[in-house]
């Protein structure tokens, strides 16, 4: 369908010339014309992720509504539901995958308000699980949290998602799925492909191990996590600010050979007894103080907004993904990340063209706005 070229937001930040790149380096260009091509279809499944949760027949009349009151549709008619089905079964997940690691990256400069940190970019990483269909293939795929019999068993699979997070825009610069058997950890140590030099990781206690430490540090990245209040972190030399260096061990590291050199920044939040601990790569007390890096940490949280914004705002509360397949429901996770990339986009150029932190500007009243740019533009958003 050549016509397809004006769909609001969805075709501003993915070009139809983009889409039908990807589509053609996964495989995925027809050998005959067909009412539902491989671009329309990639834009049907965005439409999904972004009027979440409507159904497939009132999102397409979505998607064509703008086109067709531009006279764009031409003698193109609305394919039955089970076309839709077959449709998303021919494309898969691979070009929404592709399609993202395309598009997604930092958002932010150092005029972004919360982006940078003394020359260093903020970002963050966590992991969070997403509710799926209840079928057996979704359950062999993904598995299904909790005991296999009995009341603890959870209602339906999850799939689990560890993601990178620019702080201060709420962009997600990568992303990895796996079934929710496996570990953060496992999928965390992946996401070090998006880091490099420049970069300052922000991770909660879980993270805290050997392995991934020198993963996200080889790769370049500093690092801020915080560390169990039970571990022990001997002073090896006290710094003026009241930090301290120690060392931390690989749990496999019986005989203590292969140390890391951290530094400890240990302090309390106002009204409260509990003592937090971070640990960092970034030594020099002169150059980072302590003081800032505690304050700091609480950039952390960001990530758990932008999780907020996907999984509630987005999706929906309490939304299943509704896909019966695995390749289905990992379609649908990708197209809910590229819409979210595509709303945090709009979010910050309309920010930097007023001058302002994009925390000031709403996402639910953006996700409307693209909504209707759908609906209602026949040209690409020009914001």
């Amino acid at each position: 369908m050549p016509e397809l070229s004006g769909l609001g937001l969805l075709t501003w930040v993915y070009p139809p010339g983009l889409v039908d790149r990807v589509a053609a380096g996964c495989g995925r260009t027809e050998e005959r014309r067909r009412l539902l091509p491989a671009r329309l279809v990639v834009y049907f499944v965005l439409g999904l992720a972004l009027f979440s949760p409507a159904p497939y027949l009132e999102v397409l009349r979505h998607l064509t509504e703008g086109l067709r009151g531009a006279g764009m549709l031409g003698s193109w008619r609305v394919p039955a539901k089970s076309s839709l089905f077959r449709a998303r079964d021919r494309l898969g997940p691979e070009p929404l995958r592709v399609l993202f690691a395309t598009s997604a990256g930092p958002l932010g400069d150092e005029r972004t308000p919360g982006t940078f940190w003394r020359g260093l970019r903020l970002v963050a990483v966590d992991s969070t699980c997403w509710d799926v269909a209840d079928t057996a293939v979704n359950e062999a795929a993904f598995g299904r949290p909790g005991n296999t019999r009995g009341p603890d068993r959870a209602a339906f699979p999850q799939v689990r998602m560890a993601a990178l997070a620019e702080c201060g825009t709420h962009a997600v610069l990568d992303a990895e799925l796996g079934g929710c058997r496996t570990g953060e950890l496992t999928l965390s140590a992946r996401l070090v492909r998006s880091v490099g030099p420049g970069m300052l990781v922000l991770a909660d206690r879980e993270f805290l191990g050997v392995p991934l430490w020198r993963a996200f540090t080889g790769a370049g990245a500093h690092v801020l996590w915080r560390v169990s209040a039970n571990r022990v972190l001997s002073v090896q030399t006290r710094l003026p600010d009241g930090s301290w260096l120690s060392r931390i061990h690989a749990c496999t590291d019986g005989k203590k050979r292969a140390p890391v050199r951290v530094r400890v920044i240990a302090y309390g939040l106002d009204r409260h007894d509990t003592e937090y601990r971070l640990v960092t790569d970034l030594l020099d007390a002169d150059r980072f103080p302590a003081k800032e890096l505690a304050a700091l940490y609480c950039q952390r949280w960001e990530i758990e907004s932008v999780f907020g914004e996907i999984k509630t705002q987005q999706r929906g509360t309490r939304v299943v993904l509704s896909s019966k397949t695995p390749d289905g429901v990992l379609q649908q996770i990708w197209a809910h990340l590229l819409v979210h990339h595509a709303l945090r986009s709009l979010i910050c150029r309309t920010a930097a063209t007023r001058g302002t932190d994009p925390d000031r500007l709403s996402f639910t009243d953006t996700l409307r706005s693209a909504r209707r740019s759908v609906t209602t533009t026949p040209g690409v958003l020009s914001p």
